[in-house]
Formats: C-alpha cells, sequence, structure tokens
C-alpha cells in the first residue's frame, strides 16, 4: 500500500535522510526553510507555506530543531542561561512544530491510519536528567514533549484513528551534533530515518501520545 508522507523540515540531516527514506514507500512532499521559506517562529510564514499543500498525508514528520542560538553552544552551568536563547530555542524547537501541527490538522484524513511524528530528544526527559546543564535545549524540548502529548490527547477526539508521537532518533552524524559525537554513539542519518520509519509504523492508535526512541522503547517524560 502507498504511503504518502510529508517531511517538515526537509533541508537538515535527518530531514534529507526521511525523504530519500519514505520514498520507497510512496510519494513524499516536503517543506523547509530554505526551499520553501518556511519559518516556524513566525505563524504567518507557516501557514502561507501549508497553504501551498493538497491532499491527505497518512504520514508526517516534523523535523525541525536546533541545539543553541546561531554562533552559541548549549549552556554548561546555569551562569551562561540568557533570554534570549531561552526565547529562541523555545520558538524553534517548541511552539514553532506546534503552529506547524496547527496547521497540518486538515491534512490528515479521519477515515483511516494517520502517523505523525515529532523529532524530539532524550534530554527533553526530566525523569532521564541526571547531568544536568543544557536549559534551553532541555526545556524546549520538554515543552514539546507535553505539547504532543496535549495534541494527541485533542487528535484522538477529531481523529481516532490518529497517531502522534514524540520520537527521539539517538546522536545522528549530522552538523547539528558535529561538536558533540566523540561523547556518544553516533548513527548515519540514514539508520536514524529507517529506525524512525520502523518505530512510528509499529504505533497504533493506542499508542498516541507516546514518546519513544530509536528502538521503540518508552522514554520516561
Amino acid at each position: 500500500m502507498s504511503i504518502r508522507t510529508l517531511i517538515v523540515g526537509a533541508s537538515g540531516g535527518i530531514g534529507a535522510a526521511l525523504v530519500a527514506r519514505c520514498g520507497d514507500d510512496g510519494e513524499v512532499v516536503t517543506l523547509s526553510r530554505s526551499a520553501d521559506g518556511l519559518d516556524v517562529t513566525d505563524e504567518a510564514s507557516v501557514e502561507r507555506a501549508v497553504a501551498t499543500l493538497d491532499g491527505a498525508f497518512q504520514r508526517m514528520f516534523i523535523t525541525v530543531g536546533i541545539l543553541a542560538p546561531a554562533g552559541g553552544e548549549p549552556e554548561r552551568r546555569l551562569g551562561e542561561v540568557a533570554q534570549d536563547a531561552l526565547a529562541q530555542l523555545f520558538a524553534v524547537n517548541a511552539s514553532g512544530p506546534l503552529l506547524v501541527l496547527k496547521h497540518l490538522v486538515p491534512y490528515l484524513p479521519k477515515g483511516e491510519i494517520a502517523r505523525i511524528g515529532v523529532l524530539s530528544a532524550r534530554v527533553g526527559s526530566i525523569g532521564d536528567n541526571g547531568i544536568g546543564g543544557w536549559y534551553a535545549y532541555r526545556a524546549s524540548k520538554a515543552a514539546l514533549n507535553q505539547f504532543v502529548r496535549t495534541a494527541a490527547i485533542e487528535l484522538s477526539r477529531s481523529h481516532p484513528k490518529s497517531i502522534l508521537a514524540a520520537l527521539h532518533p539517538g546522536t545522528v552524524a549530522t552538523p547539528f551534533t558535529a561538536d558533540y559525537q566523540g561523547r556518544h554513539k553516533t548513527v548515519p542519518p540514514e539508520a536514524a530515518a529507517e529506525n524512525l520509519a520502523r518505530v512510528l509504523g509499529e504505533l497504533a492508535p493506542a499508542d498516541t501520545g507516546s514518546f519513544r526512541d530509536q528502538n521503540g522503547e518508552t522514554v520516561e517524560w
């Protein structure tokens, strides 16, 4: 059965790999900042970009996100926290994907399974935080997880066959994580894309609102 897929954030390392992987299953439509002028911190931009779409999608991936502002890096200690960086990461990593999701709801089929995977990160888990640091990134991903959970509850009422999940891809070997790859085992983007497609594809409507890692295991909130 052919699956029509939308990739939001298709110009990034994981996004581009998902485009290639999902192309094996059917038509892939993409949106990105570089190709479409999509700015997730500006709702008018999101609305304009989404308005170019047509038809329904059985699968969507929202892959936008940043580790730190341009030229910066995640905070190691409390003294490095800056208001502007906090605001930017929340705008890109948390409210941005939520605004995208808001405008994508009309493109979800109601009478069949529809899967939406939103890229989160294990460091957004409050329960799993044992070393501290990375204030803005951690908190923005924790906020994203709450947005995903809350939206999943609402969508389960209007689209009972929908599955919306936060997904941790692992540490993927892309420019996004180039400065931190020595500390963690990495996977190539192609392997991450395969894992994400598999994990999302294995979820049922009863699993909507969950937070899963690249192996399909539940990540604690």
